[in-house]
């Protein structure tokens, strides 16, 4: 009996020391723990210059216009959202496409006008960012920049094109809306229809209706 117990002691050890088997982990492939994907995004929200450009560069490379894993953002939209204009510069000379929304539907220029950043705003229409793209509640950067009383990026959207007749899919209501409804919005309501006033004739035209047939 005892050599017999020794021996299920044994198998009993065995198995205890045996390694656990590892789970597989969720994740695209490419975007787990050490991929250049993570050490990418880690680099950007660590503001690893050096780090991150070594990364962007690697021949083939198109991680400047990936969307992180976890969070859906592109490098671009993580650095507008913390306000930083010189690391939006050094992605967007790298290529990095201004236009890319988030999950959200959010482009780079909607969360620089929601946040109130000015120099954001202007630096991505500097690079041709479309002033008239919505995230998933239809709203525009320019709604974002009146419901913010933000003259200046409302200036400068403007100025661009931004359409302030474009509703959004919540309320229904546009830029000229939101501020016609605000008390606070006086600069706002002018600098619309000073926007207005500039507008080529053929623009504000009116096309008559045809004949009707009978």
């Amino acid at each position: 009996m005892s050599k017999l117990r020794a021996l299920v002691t044994a198998v009993m050890l065995g198995a205890l020391a045996a390694p656990l088997p590892v789970m597989a982990q969720d994740k695209k492939p490419g975007s787990g723990f050490g991929s250049d994907a993570y050490r990418f995004f880690k680099a950007v929200r660590d503001k690893d210059g050096p780090g991150a450009q070594a990364l962007m560069t690697q021949p083939g490379s198109t991680l400047v216009n990936q969307r992180d894993y976890d969070s859906g953002e592109t490098a671009l939209l993580i650095v507008t959202r913390r306000r930083d204009s010189g690391w939006m510069s050094l992605l967007m000379n790298r290529g990095a496409a201004v236009d890319t929304k988030g999950r959200d539907g959010v482009t780079p220029l909607i969360a620089a006008a929601e946040l109130g950043f000015t120099d954001g705003v202007q630096l991505l229409l500097a690079r041709k960012a479309n002033p008239n793209l919505a995230n998933n509640q239809g709203e525009t950067a320019l709604i974002k920049a009146v419901q913010k009383r933000d003259t200046n990026s409302v200036r400068a959207l403007l100025a661009a094109g931004a359409n302030p007749d474009k509703g959004d899919s919540i309320t229904g209501l546009s830029a000229r809306e939101y501020a016609d409804q605000d008390r606070r919005a006086g600069m706002i309501q002018k600098l619309l229809k000073d926007n207005d006033e500039k507008k080529p004739a053929a623009d504000k035209a009116t096309v008559a209706p045809g004949p009707t047939l009978d």
